[in-house]
């Protein structure tokens, strides 16, 4: 059996795991996101130890990134993150750096569209060709899945800085340092947390923020259902595990949306607008996913 590794490298921390797929996870560790010298260095680390104990090769790296990256390959800063809030960060060419620190074929996607992938391949879009993946976390970001593939124009979405209406209830002005009050200036972690002053972790499940929460989300699949017309919806992230906020997302998106088309999806809900069935290995193995259909990466026994 051939394994892989799959670095998810997201704005808190670095989930980095050695696997075949879901079934077969060998070594997995969380490191937290720190600035490249203190980070990567340790990722690596682990990966070597995992070969050394288990006595294995990995057969390559696949590198979830947050962003925003440049995945242009004409570019000449093809695989460095840009203009990313988190300073440290910026303009770093971290596909170089592993390439260069290790002597493995290495390949990068953002970490929403590889989480994207993996639920396409093993997780909750098992079986669709057109669907979203959104993580609602520290930051917001979004992979759109068409044909199998993610979706690059000019660059890959960033649906986290669509515009949506702020609330008239909503004295927060938000935190985004380009847009303010975009999606995640106004819906992530933090802006939860300044809104309420409190982290939200202590808030009660019948506090008002989730349904302000509730209310922004609504809004981000509204607009990606009139624009996109995914067929399915999968929130993940750490503010998604608020129990009872799923219901609330779809309580507001049926309110906004209005049936203005008839689709089949409005009498079932649940199934349109639902969990990543990897829950917090998505992303990591996404970038599992991303070198294990690499033809010349497999053995004949191994079926993807």
């Amino acid at each position: 059996m051939n394994y892989f590794a799959g670095i998810e490298a997201g704005g808190t921390k670095f989930k980095t795991i050695v696997a075949h797929d879901p079934d077969h996870i060998l070594a997995e560790t969380v490191f937290p996101t720190l600035d490249p010298e203190n980070t990567l260095p340790k990722v690596l680390g682990f990966l070597s130890s995992v070969q050394s104990a288990h006595r294995i090769q990995i057969k390559a790296i696949g590198l979830a990134c947050f962003g925003p990256l440049d995945l242009d390959r004409a570019s000449t800063t093809f695989g460095w993150i840009t203009s990313t809030p988190k300073l440290k960060w910026r303009s770093f060419p971290i596909l170089q750096y592993v390439q260069e620190n290790t002597s493995l074929p290495v390949k990068i996607e953002t970490d929403v569209n590889a989480a994207a992938i993996a639920e396409g391949k093993w997780g909750a879009a098992s079986g669709l060709s057109y669907y979203a993946y959104i993580t609602i976390g520290t930051g917001i970001g979004g992979g759109l899945i068409y044909n199998h593939k993610p979706i690059f124009g000019l660059s890959h979405p960033e649906i986290g800085h669509m515009r949506i209406n702020h609330s008239p209830q909503d004295p927060f002005a938000g935190n985004c340092p380009y847009h303010t009050d975009c999606l995640e200036g106004l819906a992530n972690a933090p802006a939860l947390a300044a809104r309420w002053k409190t982290e939200p972790s202590t808030l009660a499940d019948d506090h008002p923020a989730w349904d302000l929460e509730a209310f922004y989300l609504a809004q981000m699949i509204h607009n990606l259902v009139m624009t996109c017309s995914p067929q399915k919806v999968i929130l993940g992230g750490g503010v998604m595990k608020r129990a009872g906020l799923y219901h609330k997302v779809r309580d507001q998106f049926k309110r906004s949306f209005q049936a203005y088309i008839d689709l089949p999806f409005l009498d079932n809900l649940d199934e349109f607008i639902c969990p990543p069935a990897l829950g917090d290995l998505a992303g990591a193995l996404g970038a599992v996913a991303l070198v294990k259909d690499v033809k010349q990466y497999r053995s004949s026994e191994d079926q993807c």
